[in-house]
Protein backbone atom coordinates (compact mmCIF):
# COMPACT_ATOMS: atom_id res chain seq x y z
CA UNK A 1 0.00 0.00 0.00
CA UNK A 2 1.15 3.41 -0.59
CA UNK A 3 -0.08 6.42 1.57
CA UNK A 4 0.88 10.22 1.36
CA UNK A 5 0.63 12.16 4.81
CA UNK A 6 1.09 16.08 5.57
CA UNK A 7 4.43 16.45 7.07
CA UNK A 8 3.00 19.05 8.99
CA UNK A 9 0.46 16.24 11.31
CA UNK A 10 2.09 15.12 14.02
CA UNK A 11 2.72 12.02 16.19
CA UNK A 12 1.97 10.24 12.98
CA UNK A 13 5.18 8.54 12.31
CA UNK A 14 5.91 5.54 12.51
CA UNK A 15 1.80 4.63 12.76
CA UNK A 16 1.44 3.34 8.68
CA UNK A 17 4.96 2.38 8.44
CA UNK A 18 4.13 -1.71 8.80
CA UNK A 19 1.53 -1.47 5.94
CA UNK A 20 2.96 0.17 3.24
CA UNK A 21 5.16 2.77 1.43
CA UNK A 22 4.86 5.97 3.40
CA UNK A 23 5.27 9.83 2.13
CA UNK A 24 5.25 13.08 3.91
CA UNK A 25 4.72 15.84 1.86
CA UNK A 26 4.39 19.51 2.65
CA UNK A 27 0.54 20.34 1.91
CA UNK A 28 1.18 22.39 -1.38
CA UNK A 29 3.66 19.37 -2.70
CA UNK A 30 0.61 16.87 -2.60
CA UNK A 31 0.08 16.82 -6.34
CA UNK A 32 -1.68 14.85 -9.02
CA UNK A 33 1.96 13.25 -9.97
CA UNK A 34 2.61 12.10 -6.29
CA UNK A 35 -0.94 10.77 -5.15
CA UNK A 36 -1.54 8.65 -8.86
CA UNK A 37 -0.84 5.45 -7.57
CA UNK A 38 -1.67 6.09 -3.33
CA UNK A 39 -4.06 4.40 -1.46
CA UNK A 40 -4.97 7.17 1.05
CA UNK A 41 -4.15 10.37 1.99
CA UNK A 42 -3.46 12.04 5.38
CA UNK A 43 -3.91 15.51 5.30
CA UNK A 44 -4.99 19.10 6.80
CA UNK A 45 -6.94 22.37 5.06
CA UNK A 46 -4.72 23.06 2.99
CA UNK A 47 -4.64 20.46 0.21
CA UNK A 48 -7.54 20.96 -1.65
CA UNK A 49 -8.41 16.90 -2.41
CA UNK A 50 -10.30 17.46 -5.58
CA UNK A 51 -10.72 15.69 -9.05
CA UNK A 52 -7.82 18.15 -10.39
CA UNK A 53 -5.93 16.35 -7.59
CA UNK A 54 -7.49 12.57 -7.10
CA UNK A 55 -9.00 12.73 -11.26
CA UNK A 56 -6.71 9.90 -12.55
CA UNK A 57 -5.41 8.25 -9.00
CA UNK A 58 -6.03 5.29 -7.36
CA UNK A 59 -7.02 6.92 -3.82
CA UNK A 60 -9.36 5.09 -1.98
CA UNK A 61 -9.30 6.86 1.35
CA UNK A 62 -9.18 10.30 2.33
CA UNK A 63 -8.71 11.05 6.04
CA UNK A 64 -8.02 14.53 7.10
CA UNK A 65 -6.78 15.26 10.37
CA UNK A 66 -9.03 18.38 11.26
CA UNK A 67 -12.46 19.36 12.28
CA UNK A 68 -13.01 21.75 8.85
CA UNK A 69 -13.45 19.62 5.43
CA UNK A 70 -14.32 22.39 3.20
CA UNK A 71 -11.19 21.18 0.98
CA UNK A 72 -12.56 18.26 0.35
CA UNK A 73 -14.59 18.30 -2.47
CA UNK A 74 -17.51 15.76 -0.84
CA UNK A 75 -19.92 15.65 -3.81
CA UNK A 76 -16.67 14.68 -6.12
CA UNK A 77 -15.17 11.51 -3.54
CA UNK A 78 -19.11 10.53 -3.97
CA UNK A 79 -19.14 10.01 -7.55
CA UNK A 80 -15.60 8.52 -7.37
CA UNK A 81 -16.29 6.11 -4.60
CA UNK A 82 -13.67 8.20 -2.57
CA UNK A 83 -13.75 7.39 1.33
CA UNK A 84 -13.07 10.33 3.41
CA UNK A 85 -13.21 11.47 6.89
CA UNK A 86 -12.49 14.41 8.96
CA UNK A 87 -12.02 14.54 13.01
CA UNK A 88 -15.30 16.45 14.50
CA UNK A 89 -14.84 17.58 17.97
CA UNK A 90 -10.61 16.64 17.77
CA UNK A 91 -9.70 20.55 19.00
CA UNK A 92 -12.82 21.18 20.03
CA UNK A 93 -11.51 22.12 23.70
CA UNK A 94 -8.38 23.95 22.01
CA UNK A 95 -10.59 26.73 20.66
CA UNK A 96 -12.37 26.98 23.81
CA UNK A 97 -9.16 28.05 25.58
CA UNK A 98 -8.32 30.03 23.16
CA UNK A 99 -11.47 32.05 23.19
CA UNK A 100 -11.33 32.12 27.07
CA UNK A 101 -8.06 33.17 26.84
CA UNK A 102 -8.81 36.00 24.31
CA UNK A 103 -11.64 36.91 26.59
CA UNK A 104 -9.85 37.65 29.30
CA UNK A 105 -6.94 39.55 27.98
CA UNK A 106 -9.56 41.90 26.17
CA UNK A 107 -11.83 42.58 29.44
CA UNK A 108 -8.75 43.25 31.65
CA UNK A 109 -7.48 45.94 28.86
CA UNK A 110 -10.76 47.06 28.29
CA UNK A 111 -11.54 47.42 32.25
CA UNK A 112 -14.85 45.37 32.09
CA UNK A 113 -15.75 42.25 33.60
CA UNK A 114 -17.27 38.89 31.75
CA UNK A 115 -19.56 38.02 34.76
CA UNK A 116 -22.87 39.50 33.70
CA UNK A 117 -21.99 40.16 30.23
CA UNK A 118 -23.81 39.18 27.28
CA UNK A 119 -22.45 36.48 24.82
CA UNK A 120 -23.94 35.53 21.60
CA UNK A 121 -22.54 32.23 20.10
CA UNK A 122 -23.18 31.46 16.51
CA UNK A 123 -22.84 28.35 15.65
CA UNK A 124 -23.43 25.28 18.71
CA UNK A 125 -21.69 22.28 17.70
CA UNK A 126 -18.73 20.93 19.31
CA UNK A 127 -16.68 23.94 19.56
CA UNK A 128 -19.74 26.44 19.92
CA UNK A 129 -20.87 24.11 22.94
CA UNK A 130 -17.93 24.11 24.84
CA UNK A 131 -17.43 28.16 24.90
CA UNK A 132 -21.08 28.19 25.92
CA UNK A 133 -20.27 26.17 29.13
CA UNK A 134 -17.31 27.72 29.99
CA UNK A 135 -19.19 31.03 29.70
CA UNK A 136 -21.69 29.85 31.79
CA UNK A 137 -18.86 28.73 34.02
CA UNK A 138 -17.52 32.36 34.57
CA UNK A 139 -21.72 33.81 35.27
CA UNK A 140 -21.72 35.00 30.94
CA UNK A 141 -25.17 35.36 30.12
CA UNK A 142 -25.26 33.06 26.99
CA UNK A 143 -27.41 33.01 23.80
CA UNK A 144 -27.00 30.64 21.40
CA UNK A 145 -27.99 30.48 17.89
CA UNK A 146 -27.85 27.33 15.77
CA UNK A 147 -30.44 26.66 13.10
CA UNK A 148 -30.00 23.49 11.91
CA UNK A 149 -29.89 22.45 15.06
CA UNK A 150 -33.13 24.61 16.32
CA UNK A 151 -34.72 22.64 13.32
CA UNK A 152 -33.79 18.93 14.40
CA UNK A 153 -34.24 19.95 18.52
CA UNK A 154 -37.28 22.40 18.83
CA UNK A 155 -36.32 26.55 19.76
CA UNK A 156 -36.36 26.00 23.72
CA UNK A 157 -32.74 26.66 23.93
CA UNK A 158 -32.00 28.87 20.80
CA UNK A 159 -32.42 32.24 19.62
CA UNK A 160 -32.42 34.26 16.55
CA UNK A 161 -29.43 36.02 14.66
CA UNK A 162 -31.39 38.82 14.63
CA UNK A 163 -31.60 38.89 18.55
CA UNK A 164 -27.96 38.12 19.27
CA UNK A 165 -27.85 41.37 16.98
CA UNK A 166 -29.87 43.70 19.04
CA UNK A 167 -28.79 41.89 22.52
CA UNK A 168 -24.62 40.62 22.44
CA UNK A 169 -22.44 42.08 24.64
CA UNK A 170 -19.68 39.75 22.36
CA UNK A 171 -20.60 37.47 19.63
CA UNK A 172 -18.79 34.75 18.67
CA UNK A 173 -18.49 32.58 15.32
CA UNK A 174 -18.17 28.82 15.53
CA UNK A 175 -20.00 27.82 12.10
CA UNK A 176 -18.82 25.78 9.62
CA UNK A 177 -18.11 27.64 6.04
CA UNK A 178 -21.53 26.85 3.35
CA UNK A 179 -21.74 28.94 0.32
CA UNK A 180 -25.22 27.97 -0.16
CA UNK A 181 -28.67 27.44 0.85
CA UNK A 182 -30.77 28.67 3.71
CA UNK A 183 -27.81 28.41 6.10
CA UNK A 184 -25.15 29.87 4.18
CA UNK A 185 -22.76 30.82 6.31
CA UNK A 186 -20.26 33.17 3.79
CA UNK A 187 -20.19 36.41 4.75
CA UNK A 188 -22.34 36.10 7.60
CA UNK A 189 -20.92 39.09 8.94
CA UNK A 190 -21.39 41.43 5.94
CA UNK A 191 -22.35 45.51 5.93
CA UNK A 192 -25.69 44.62 6.70
CA UNK A 193 -24.61 42.32 9.62
CA UNK A 194 -22.08 45.78 11.66
CA UNK A 195 -24.96 47.98 10.76
CA UNK A 196 -27.52 46.10 12.40
CA UNK A 197 -25.36 45.88 15.74
CA UNK A 198 -27.07 47.37 18.98
CA UNK A 199 -24.35 46.98 21.49
CA UNK A 200 -21.09 47.52 19.88
CA UNK A 201 -20.26 44.13 20.73
CA UNK A 202 -16.78 42.42 20.32
CA UNK A 203 -16.20 40.07 17.42
CA UNK A 204 -14.01 36.68 17.46
CA UNK A 205 -13.83 34.32 14.51
CA UNK A 206 -12.46 31.07 15.06
CA UNK A 207 -13.79 29.16 12.12
CA UNK A 208 -13.77 30.21 9.09
CA UNK A 209 -12.28 33.29 7.54
CA UNK A 210 -14.83 33.81 4.87
CA UNK A 211 -17.62 34.10 7.45
CA UNK A 212 -16.67 38.04 7.71
CA UNK A 213 -16.63 40.23 4.90
CA UNK A 214 -12.53 41.64 5.46
CA UNK A 215 -13.82 44.92 4.18
CA UNK A 216 -17.05 45.67 6.43
CA UNK A 217 -15.15 44.42 9.58
CA UNK A 218 -12.71 46.91 8.33
CA UNK A 219 -15.42 49.79 8.17
CA UNK A 220 -17.01 48.72 11.36
CA UNK A 221 -14.07 48.93 13.27
CA UNK A 222 -13.04 52.55 11.92
CA UNK A 223 -17.16 53.77 12.32
CA UNK A 224 -16.83 52.19 15.90
CA UNK A 225 -19.64 49.86 15.12
CA UNK A 226 -17.89 47.21 17.46
CA UNK A 227 -15.74 47.59 20.52
CA UNK A 228 -13.12 45.13 19.93
CA UNK A 229 -12.33 42.37 17.39
CA UNK A 230 -10.43 39.18 17.62
CA UNK A 231 -9.02 37.52 14.04
CA UNK A 232 -7.63 34.09 14.10
CA UNK A 233 -9.12 33.12 11.06
CA UNK A 234 -8.95 35.64 7.72
CA UNK A 235 -9.90 35.74 3.96
CA UNK A 236 -7.34 34.94 1.44
CA UNK A 237 -4.89 33.08 3.97
CA UNK A 238 -2.35 33.10 4.02
CA UNK A 239 -2.05 36.86 2.40
CA UNK A 240 -3.87 38.56 4.52
CA UNK A 241 -5.72 41.90 4.45
CA UNK A 242 -2.63 44.22 6.57
CA UNK A 243 -5.16 47.11 6.99
CA UNK A 244 -7.35 44.94 9.05
CA UNK A 245 -4.41 43.38 10.95
CA UNK A 246 -3.56 46.64 12.19
CA UNK A 247 -7.07 47.23 13.15
CA UNK A 248 -8.61 44.34 15.48
CA UNK A 249 -7.75 44.05 18.75
CA UNK A 250 -6.23 40.34 18.97
CA UNK A 251 -4.87 38.75 15.47
CA UNK A 252 -3.56 34.86 15.30
CA UNK A 253 -2.23 32.86 12.33
CA UNK A 254 -5.18 30.82 12.36
CA UNK A 255 -4.36 28.74 15.20
CA UNK A 256 -7.18 28.49 17.74
CA UNK A 257 -7.05 24.76 17.42
CA UNK A 258 -3.37 23.84 17.95
CA UNK A 259 -2.88 22.71 21.20
CA UNK A 260 -0.69 19.64 21.31
CA UNK A 261 -3.71 17.63 22.60
CA UNK A 262 -6.24 18.81 19.54
CA UNK A 263 -3.26 17.98 17.00
CA UNK A 264 -2.85 14.56 19.14
CA UNK A 265 -6.92 14.22 18.74
CA UNK A 266 -6.77 14.75 15.04
CA UNK A 267 -3.84 12.12 14.31
CA UNK A 268 -5.93 9.70 16.36
CA UNK A 269 -8.97 9.29 14.61
CA UNK A 270 -7.30 9.61 11.27
CA UNK A 271 -5.24 6.88 11.99
CA UNK A 272 -8.08 4.64 13.19
CA UNK A 273 -10.20 5.58 10.29
CA UNK A 274 -7.38 4.61 8.37
CA UNK A 275 -7.25 1.36 9.68
CA UNK A 276 -11.18 0.36 9.82
CA UNK A 277 -11.19 1.05 5.94
CA UNK A 278 -8.19 -1.07 5.25
CA UNK A 279 -8.31 -3.35 8.12
CA UNK A 280 -4.83 -2.95 8.96
CA UNK A 281 -6.06 -3.75 12.88
CA UNK A 282 -4.62 -0.65 14.62
CA UNK A 283 -8.24 0.62 15.74
CA UNK A 284 -7.24 1.60 18.89
CA UNK A 285 -3.71 3.33 18.01
CA UNK A 286 -3.08 6.04 20.16
CA UNK A 287 0.32 8.67 19.40
CA UNK A 288 3.34 8.57 21.71
CA UNK A 289 5.39 11.55 23.34
CA UNK A 290 3.16 14.34 23.16
CA UNK A 291 5.05 17.17 24.21
CA UNK A 292 4.76 19.04 27.38
CA UNK A 293 5.51 22.68 28.14
CA UNK A 294 8.37 23.54 30.66
CA UNK A 295 6.26 24.55 33.27
CA UNK A 296 3.14 22.15 34.40
CA UNK A 297 2.23 23.20 37.84
CA UNK A 298 0.80 26.58 38.82
CA UNK A 299 0.75 28.72 42.20
CA UNK A 300 -2.36 30.93 42.90
CA UNK A 301 -2.47 33.13 45.70
CA UNK A 302 -5.85 34.91 45.98
CA UNK A 303 -5.13 37.26 48.72
CA UNK A 304 -7.46 40.09 48.18
CA UNK A 305 -7.99 39.45 44.38
CA UNK A 306 -11.11 38.94 42.45
CA UNK A 307 -12.24 35.26 41.22
CA UNK A 308 -11.67 37.03 37.30
CA UNK A 309 -7.94 37.32 38.11
CA UNK A 310 -7.41 34.10 39.97
CA UNK A 311 -9.32 32.34 36.73
CA UNK A 312 -7.58 35.01 34.21
CA UNK A 313 -3.50 34.23 36.00
CA UNK A 314 -4.28 30.31 35.79
CA UNK A 315 -5.73 30.28 32.25
CA UNK A 316 -3.13 32.56 30.55
CA UNK A 317 -0.50 30.86 32.35
CA UNK A 318 -1.32 27.78 29.84
CA UNK A 319 -2.05 30.04 27.11
CA UNK A 320 -1.89 33.55 26.38
CA UNK A 321 -3.08 34.67 23.15
CA UNK A 322 -1.32 37.43 23.11
CA UNK A 323 2.18 35.77 22.22
CA UNK A 324 0.69 34.66 19.37
CA UNK A 325 -0.42 38.26 18.26
CA UNK A 326 2.66 39.43 18.46
CA UNK A 327 4.27 37.19 16.59
CA UNK A 328 2.06 37.33 13.65
CA UNK A 329 1.87 41.25 13.96
CA UNK A 330 5.89 41.36 13.96
CA UNK A 331 6.53 38.81 11.08
CA UNK A 332 2.64 38.37 9.25
CA UNK A 333 4.43 37.33 5.92
CA UNK A 334 5.64 34.16 7.88
CA UNK A 335 1.66 33.02 8.52
CA UNK A 336 2.32 29.51 7.21
CA UNK A 337 5.42 29.55 8.92
CA UNK A 338 4.22 30.28 12.04
CA UNK A 339 1.42 27.76 12.37
CA UNK A 340 3.99 25.08 10.81
CA UNK A 341 6.54 26.08 13.71
CA UNK A 342 3.84 26.21 16.47
CA UNK A 343 5.45 25.83 20.13
CA UNK A 344 3.70 23.50 22.41
CA UNK A 345 0.48 24.58 23.79
CA UNK A 346 -1.11 21.99 26.06
CA UNK A 347 -4.71 22.22 27.67
CA UNK A 348 -5.78 22.38 31.23
CA UNK A 349 -5.98 18.87 31.80
CA UNK A 350 -1.67 18.32 32.05
CA UNK A 351 -1.49 21.70 34.76
CA UNK A 352 -1.55 21.28 38.47
CA UNK A 353 -2.45 23.96 40.53
CA UNK A 354 -1.67 24.39 44.18
CA UNK A 355 -2.93 27.15 46.25
CA UNK A 356 -3.33 29.62 48.79
CA UNK A 357 -6.05 32.08 50.33
CA UNK A 358 -8.16 30.68 47.09
CA UNK A 359 -11.85 30.20 47.64
CA UNK A 360 -13.22 26.77 47.08
CA UNK A 361 -16.15 28.02 44.63
CA UNK A 362 -13.14 29.55 42.47
CA UNK A 363 -10.86 26.40 42.89
CA UNK A 364 -14.36 24.30 41.81
CA UNK A 365 -14.47 26.51 38.51
CA UNK A 366 -11.06 25.81 37.82
CA UNK A 367 -11.49 22.09 38.16
CA UNK A 368 -14.56 22.21 35.94
CA UNK A 369 -12.69 23.85 33.41
CA UNK A 370 -10.35 21.17 33.57
CA UNK A 371 -7.28 22.09 35.50
CA UNK A 372 -5.78 19.71 38.32
CA UNK A 373 -6.39 20.88 41.83
CA UNK A 374 -3.92 19.96 44.37
CA UNK A 375 -4.62 20.13 48.16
Amino acid sequence: MKFIIDDKIPYIKGALEPFGDVIYLPGPKTTPEIVQDADAIVTRTRTICNESLLGNSSVKMIATATIGYDHIDTEYCKQAGIEWTNAPGCNSKSVEQYVLSALLVLAEQKGFELKGKTIGIIGVGQVGSKVARVCELLGMNVLLNDPPRERAEGPEQFVSFQHIIAKADIITFHVPLTMQGEDATFHMADTLFFESLQQCPIILNTCRGEVIDTFAAETAIERGQVSGMVMDCWEREPQIDQNLLQLVDLATPHIAGYSKDGKANGTTMSVQAISRFFNLGIDDWQPQGVDLPEQTKIHLNGLNRTEEAIIREAVLFTYDIREDDQRLRTQPELFEQLRGDYPVRREYPVFHITHEGVDEKILEKLSKLGFNIEN
